[in-house]
């Protein structure tokens, strides 16, 4: 199966809209030429700006299986890319001995074959249930270790991994590879090389109003644009952790929830939680500071008409 990629920066903006994504032109010529020169496309930004998103989108607008590897410290191959299913292995030999099988050569091959290969996300986007190809998300490489990352870079350069027992299985199609990263640590230049690059920022208000329309669409006009005001002065602050673009969806839906039409201090004090993650960032905004903001953001938007 092969599927239709776009075939311009145009054509992959419209990809996303259509799949409620609400992209730059920098990040739309970024992933088309992804797609075009077959090159993973390497996602960097603050958390909460849409970065793994991008791959989600993809798959549904693509009609590809998201194979998606959630990176951790200490994750190693066996969770990664394969390990043995050593419980059916122990069945095995156990079966054979009591058939009297004492061909230790040939049951040897027998139980380090595909069968009892347990193929975890690398190794199921490199070889795909159906015949098309999958959309493998490496989700926040940042928090691996280096030597994982090292790994990493025969799989992003000739789409194959190694299995010791069995041999090298390579992919018949590579991956579309997106890989993000919240950069808590510098990711190798050796990695990046094989990837096209790309930061993702927060979104400017007009892309953020637009984002809220995609993603909220029954919220009243007047409230979000005052929360894209609000959270857009939110990150003017001198906060822990600026909301991403994910807080700013949920505190649009929080609010439709309580059925609110506009931002008052009151239910801003009570929902600062759903907007800012830390203890301190809220009690630095709660009370005068959010109501000061408030009242720029009416009187701008006033200003406005």
């Amino acid at each position: 199966m092969t599927e239709t990629l776009p075939t311009s920066i145009d054509a992959t903006e419209a990809l996303l809209t259509g799949g409620g994504y609400v992209a730059d032109r920098a990040l739309s010529t970024a992933l088309f030429l992804s797609l075009r020169m077959g090159r993973p496309l390497f996602l960097e930004g603050e958390a909460g700006v849409g970065k793994t998103e991008i791959a989600k989108v993809l798959s549904a607008t693509l009609g590809l299986p998201l194979v998606r590897l959630q990176c951790y410290e200490g994750l190693d191959t066996a969770a990664a890319v394969y390990e043995w299913n050593y419980a059916a292995q122990m069945i095995e030999i156990r079966l054979a001995e009591a058939e009297g099988i004492r061909d230790r050569a040939q049951l040897g091959t027998d139980i380090f074959s595909e069968r009892f290969l347990i193929r975890r996300p690398i190794l199921q986007a490199l070889q795909p249930a159906d015949t098309g190809r999958a959309i493998l998300l490496i989700d926040e490489l940042d928090r691996t270790d280096e030597p994982f990352e090292a790994y990493l870079l025969e799989v992003l350069s000739d789409f194959q991994v190694t299995v010791p027992e069995i041999g090298t299985i390579r992919a018949k199609e590579p991956p579309i590879v997106i890989i993000t990263s919240n950069r808590t640590r510098e990711i190798h230049d050796a990695l990046k090389r094989r990837c096209l690059y790309h930061w993702v920022d927060y979104p400017d208000a007009a892309r953020e109003l637009e984002i809220l329309h995609a993603k909220v669409p029954h919220a009243p006009e007047a409230l979000t644009a005052e929360i894209v005001a609000f959270v857009q002065a939110l990150r003017e602050e001198d906060l822990f952790k600026l909301p991403g673009v994910a807080e700013t969806i949920d505190w649009a839906t929080a609010l439709v929830e309580l059925d609110r039409l506009s931002l008052d201090p009151e239910t801003i004090n009570d929902t600062l939680g759903v907007v800012l993650k830390y203890q301190d960032d809220i009690e630095k905004v709660r009370g005068g500071e959010a109501r000061r903001i408030l009242d720029k953001v009416k009187a701008d938007l006033a200003a406005r008409g």
